[in-house]
């Protein structure tokens, strides 16, 4: 049996490699001469530098920057001396792991410390840098991000405003003079699946305000402040970004870096990523192929790795399985992009602490189930 084991993290549980390296122990455990090929994988979120570490034997940087709530955190980002390359995560200076449950309050959350790790690579010469932007706790419109590059915010008494999410209704004046003149000469990638635009029923207040902290009652007011920053920047700089696809990613951080950056390129986060492995010519020699994430849902479906991973292998016919911390849906949604099975891990009443404290136990025992029964099949799980 060939198998390619490519799973994205489980968030706050596993990294990429962690859930490779249980998935490939399960199936061992029941097909020890099973030929494996393990690819771990992201989407421009939590665990795509470790991919490219992987991938490209580049240079971890670590550096102290602000978190969320702008106490200092060591972040960390991938280095390529060779092509002058960084690849950087917003999770890693900006992640929701990195904010306390009760403190997550994207009002008073900022993506600062982003843009301090996207300075620093422009201070160690970068040439190109991607930009991951999965994972993040804010929704401040990038303002924060912003603020560490160089522009300015103020209100209508000309006082300067920190970049936050409390800051997008009092925003009257921007000044973008001050944005480091290096983005001009730097090949600037967005790296992201979501196609969300900034504002609406599917923008970044309504669909990843509540994920990140934001009360119900508070939505609408925040959607109104986050309108209001949209056309703060439309008069600033004769742009409107608010409705282009990924707008809304990383609670606006997206619409930030389109309004601003000069030469941004927005790309998705699986298939750049994919493009640097063998996983597709890997899938024309395949029995089947495991992949994963901390929670499939709706957002699955917007390019995330397990769909990414399915539509790839769905014209050579190869059957996907797909093993999750929690799993919400219609399962046949998830059929009708090629996946077999959505399993998910846990396997009795615990908490979610729980469960994330356990989490390589859980897909361990999971997959070793879940190929044990691929064992008492007659045709070990063929068509």
């Amino acid at each position: 049996m060939k198998i390619i084991i490519s799973p994205d993290s489980f968030k706050g549980s596993m990294t990429t490699l962690d859930a490779a390296n249980q998935i490939e122990a399960g199936i061992k455990a029941v097909f020890p001469k099973a030929q494996i090929w393990k690819i771990p994988m992201a989407d421009g979120g939590e665990g795509t530098v470790d991919t490219f570490l992987g991938l490209t034997g580049g240079e971890q940087i670590k550096q102290l920057v602000l978190d969320p709530c702008g106490r200092p955190v060591e972040a960390s980002y991938c280095w390529s001396d060779k092509d002058k390359t960084a690849i950087i995560e917003t999770a890693a200076a900006s992640g929701l792991t990195l904010v306390p449950e009760p403190e997550r309050n994207p009002e008073h959350l900022t993506t600062f410390g982003t843009g301090q790790l996207i300075k620093h690579a422009l201070e160690q010469g970068a040439v190109k840098i991607i930009l991951g932007l999965g994972g993040s706790a804010t929704v401040d419109g990038g303002t924060g991000c912003l603020q560490a590059l160089g522009i300015k915010f103020f209100d209508r008494n000309d006082n300067e405003l920190h970049g936050n999410g409390i800051s997008l209704s009092l925003i009257e004046r921007i000044d973008y003079t001050g944005l480091d003149s290096r983005l001009n000469k730097v090949e600037f990638i967005m790296a992201s699946d979501v196609k969300n635009p900034l504002l609406g029923e599917q923008g970044a207040v309504y669909v990843f305000g509540p994920q990140k902290g934001l009360e119900a009652s508070k939505l609408n007011d925040y959607e109104r402040y986050m309108g209001h920053f949209a056309d703060r920047v439309e008069e600033a700089t004769g742009r409107d970004e608010r409705n282009t696809a990924g707008a809304g990613a990383a609670g606006g951080l997206g619409f930030g870096l389109l309004s601003f950056l000069p030469k941004l390129q927005v790309m998705s986060g699986f298939e750049l990523i994919a493009s640097l492995t063998s996983l597709e010519d890997l899938m024309k020699q395949a029995d089947l192929v495991i992949t994963g994430e901390g929670k499939f849902d709706s957002q699955s479906f917007q390019g995330k790795v397990p769909v990414g991973i399915s539509r790839m292998a769905m014209p050579y016919d190869v059957p996907v399985v797909v093993f999750a911390g929690t799993v919400e849906g219609n399962p046949i949604n998830a059929q009708e992009e090629g996946i077999r099975m959505v399993i998910p891990i846990v396997d009795q009443i615990m908490t979610l602490d729980q469960a994330m404290m356990q989490g390589k136990l859980l897909l361990f025992r999971s997959v070793k189930r879940f190929f044990e029964t691929v064992h008492l099949s007659k045709d070990n799980f063929a068509g």
